[in-house]
């Protein structure tokens, strides 16, 4: 065992390896930390790993592609007590280490390098990065985890193996840099940002990351470890909206500056209503599913099986459906009144539309309420089988 393990992904780094290693080597003896250098090789072909052995450091083959897969067997395999991970195409510092591992002797368990306040060379990352991606991605994540980090995809960190090691990481491509920051998050570990400074990497060749491939699954990951987000305020913006809009409308006409709205918009504002209510069961089936499998941490405070009753949903689907079948028949009873004839739309469409509006949202919520009970089954299976011994 160590004080630190300086962990670098590699595949096809031939080129800047050597360069990477060096530095690293010099900071340990410089600064008398006790440490060690791991390679986490991801299947380099221009002799990489010959590179790093007869540099005398270690080498770990990572046969499952993607830079979150090395990082994660690099962690596994670490000896360190602390890890420090970064790039090894020289665009990171390895001789500057030192306020990181300051930081982690104090007790972070994440200390994230913020190029942004440290200092991007010249031509060192694309505009695009440097002015909208990177910004935006960060922007993304302070908003949807409450997160103080500057700059969220800096790939050079320091970490606590063992706290790192419990959130039990997943993801095997470029949105690993992504989960470690939201995970760490989620779980309230003590996280801190350090100035670091980016280069023009060193190599000849082009670089591994491609800018709107891992630029959306970077976003993707964020919106989906943020359920709120991605389901819950657009599902009740829209189901507020379908609802006032709906219920103005059922009324009779509105005009607005001299633009009147009628049965047309209110087919509108029925769909907006149903989506609405679309999208808020999809909230609560994320919500069930991330509970009881731990995709995302537990509130304390919220049992979400106790929380959402699939009876409440079944019957009130049908109590919604029954209403639905009762505005259909008094939409039949005035078609009767009038012979069988032709209907004036600006009458019977407000009682047509949320008639069937009603009848899909009732049916919606009767499966819904299916949906809930089926993933709660494991859990049904699990406190039997706890009562049974």
């Amino acid at each position: 065992m160590c004080e630190v393990t300086i962990l670098m992904p590699c595949l096809n780094e031939a080129e800047t390896l050597a360069v990477c290693i060096k530095k690293a080597k010099a900071f340990l003896a410089d600064n008398h930390v006790d440490g060690e250098i791991l390679i986490a090789d991801n299947g380099s072909t221009d002799g990489s790993q010959e590179i790093a052995r007869k540099e005398g450091v270690r080498v770990l083959d990572v046969e499952r592609k993607g830079y979150g897969s090395a990082l994660i067997s690099g962690c596994n395999a670490a000896e360190g007590k602390y890890v420090i991970m970064g790039d090894s195409d020289d665009s990171y510092d390895f001789y500057h280490l030192m306020p990181f591992v300051e930081k982690l002797r104090e007790g972070y368990d994440l200390v994230m390098g913020n190029r942004f306040a440290g200092g991007i060379e010249d031509g060192a990352m694309p505009w695009l990065h440097r002015y909208i991606g990177n910004p935006v991605l960060s922007f993304v994540g302070r908003l949807f985890f409450k997160s103080s980090i500057k700059d969220f995809h800096c790939g050079l960190r320091g970490y606590k193996r063992e706290s790192i090691m419990k959130l039990n990481l997943k993801t095997t491509g470029m949105e690993y840099a992504s989960e470690m920051v939201v995970m760490s998050e989620l779980n309230h570990l003590k996280i801190g940002e350090v100035p670091t400074t980016l280069k023009k990497d060193g190599r000849s060749g082009s670089p591994h990351l491609r800018s709107f491939r891992d630029g959306w699954r970077h976003l993707k990951f964020l919106f989906m470890y943020a359920p709120n987000w991605l389901f819950l305020y657009p599902g009740i913006a829209l189901l507020m909206i379908g609802l006032i809009g709906s219920i103005l409308l059922i009324l009779g006409q509105i005009s607005v500056f001299h633009v009147v709205f009628s049965v047309h918009t209110l087919l509108y504002c029925m769909f907006f209503l149903i989506m609405g209510f679309s999208i808020i069961s999809m909230f609560l089936f994320v919500k069930l599913y991330a509970y009881n499998h731990q995709f995302i941490p537990r509130q304390a405070s919220i049992n979400w099986n106790e929380k959402l009753n699939e009876d409440v949903f079944i019957f009130g689907g049908i109590f919604l459906a029954v209403i639905g079948v009762i505005l259909s028949i008094c939409a039949l009873s005035y078609w009767k009144h009038t012979g069988y004839s032709q209907l004036i739309p600006e009458i019977v469409m407000r009682i047509t539309i949320p008639a069937a509006s009603l009848l899909e949202l009732g049916l919606q919520s009767v499966f819904s309420g299916f949906m809930i009970g089926i993933l709660k089954i494991k859990v049904y299976e699990e406190k039997e089988n706890e009562q049974s011994h």
